[in-house]
């Protein structure tokens, strides 16, 4: 087992330095093909008979379409907390992000806000919908309000320093790196 791990390691090494590069890339594949057959599981439970299952627009958008359980009336210029009545429990490694619905965004001023649902979270999903504009923005049962995407989280650990390195863009914030 040593010695077959020995060439492996052999193997990689020289695919960065010599012709054996396609080799790296053969290993690369296979890894994510591997990695790919494991497909996580977004795991969700109704809490009434308002909520409506998490739903895809198509085959390979990146979110599930979130929707209200209830009727709202979102005030211009307010906010509402729609609640979902649904449980969601995100994969391992995992947070979700609840974000905004374009169309709603673009043609209704509709915007989502305090959108992180954590790994251990088993609470009613509430989405906070935020109303941009002149007019009130009404929302039936049913309605898709929000997405909600899987994405990959790491966990650092924290590391308290008396300084930190310098860089080349320093406190520049805001705008100091210009718009072209």
């Amino acid at each position: 087992m040593l010695y077959r791990s020995l060439v492996l390691q052999n193997r990689i090494g020289r695919a960065f330095t010599g012709p054996s590069r396609s080799k790296l890339d053969y290993i690369s594949r296979k890894m994510c093909l591997r990695d790919a057959e494991v497909t996580p599981k977004l795991r969700f439970a109704k809490l009434s008979e308002h909520a409506t299952v998490p739903s895809k627009g198509s085959e390979s958008a990146a979110g599930f379409d979130l929707s209200s359980a209830y009727e709202y009336v979102v005030p211009a210029h307010g906010k509402v907390v729609a609640l979902t009545d649904l449980q969601i429990a995100v994969p391992e490694g995992c947070y979700g992000r609840v974000a905004p619905r374009s169309g709603l965004a673009a043609k209704k001023f509709i915007d989502v806000g305090a959108g992180v649902i954590d790994f251990d979270y088993r609470g009613n999903v509430g989405v906070v919908l935020f109303n941009f504009g002149d007019e009130d923005f009404k929302v039936s049962e049913g309605d898709r309000i929000a997405q909600l995407i899987c994405e990959k989280i790491c966990y650092p650990q924290l590391e308290e320093l008396k300084t930190l390195d310098e860089t080349e863009r320093g406190v520049g914030g805001f705008g100091s790196t210009g718009t072209k």
